[in-house]
């Protein structure tokens, strides 16, 4: 480890960014190097990592986030993008970075969270961090029948149109919480992400209600995965234009908190680990937005 720099927040510097998104790309399949390019990576996604020469061997990322917990914001540290060379693996150096982590952040935040996937579910309790399980909520949907007309106000966003991208991006900018339940607040790089690379067929517009609604429709099932909006949204009048004929249930990828809809859960393990740094436990029955998933 000697012969490495500890390098951080270096997204300037063509070198070392150039061999992070590789990096990336290599591990975990991210493009990562079109999100920057197009503006979207801020000060709010912090690599810290090792490097050997001009080259990332290793990384803990640091997201920077508000989280809303029933009302009350909450200062929030979300890891994510923990990888290692495979030439520098089993050499701690992704311990020594968790350890750098805690250092910068520990001290100045009310938790820290991370979604881990299932080789190194026995890493993340070394330093403090704990299993909390999610809840995924559904809710039964009996289709409307709607006039024709009504479609006409549904404007689909394409993920690689340059102006629909800065349309999402400047709308959402200035958008509230998913929930007040559980949502978070300052994750718009991360929106951006997804909107470039995990659903960019599935962003909508919906002009009458002026919400964009990120949503898939597989099978029966109409999966939400985030409603931005300005204004408390009426989800009644967005399922209606947005669910077919064929919609019998509404999965909710993040915690609805809408009056009207009779909702059951049932519990989802997604590797989610929390370190409570204020003192204030991680609530239960909750969905981690989707769209601000790290």
């Amino acid at each position: 480890m000697d012969h490495l720099q500890f390098v951080t927040d270096y997204q300037k510097n063509e070198q070392l960014r150039t061999s992070f998104t590789r990096l990336a790309a290599d591990t975990f399949g991210l493009e990562l190097n079109r999100w920057y390019q197009a503006g979207f990576w801020d000060e709010r996604y912090i690599p810290f990592s090792y490097a050997a020469g001009e080259q990332i061997v290793a990384n803990v990322s640091v997201n920077l986030l508000d989280v809303i917990v029933e009302g009350r914001v909450k200062k929030a540290v979300q890891l994510g993008t923990v990888m290692t060379h495979p030439d520098y693996r089993q050499q701690g150096l992704s311990a020594a970075l968790m350890n750098k982590v805690m250092e910068a952040h520990g001290g100045s935040c009310d938790l820290m969270y991370l979604f881990a996937n299932d080789s190194v579910l026995d890493f993340y309790p070394r330093f403090g961090f704990t299993p909390a399980r999610e809840e995924l909520y559904t809710a039964a949907y009996e289709p409307q029948q709607l006039p024709t007309a009504k479609q006409s106000f549904i404007r689909k966003l394409d993920g690689s149109c340059s102006e629909d991208l800065a349309f999402i991006h400047t709308f959402a900018s200035r958008r509230l919480p998913v929930s007040q339940r559980f949502g978070t607040d300052g994750g718009l790089g991360l929106l951006m992400f997804y909107c470039l690379n995990v659903f960019s067929g599935d962003v909508y517009y919906l002009e009458e209600e002026e919400v964009i609604v990120i949503c898939r429709q597989e099978g029966n099932e109409l999966h939400m995965y985030d409603v931005i909006s300005r204004k408390a949204p009426d989800i009644h009048a967005i399922l209606s234009k947005l669910a077919d004929s064929s919609t019998a249930r509404i999965i909710f990828h993040y915690t609805p908190d809408y009056s009207g809809l009779e909702m059951s859960s049932a519990p989802y393990d997604s590797g989610l680990f929390v370190r409570a740094c204020s003192g204030d436990a991680f609530p239960g029955g909750i969905k981690h937005p989707a769209t601000s998933i790290a």
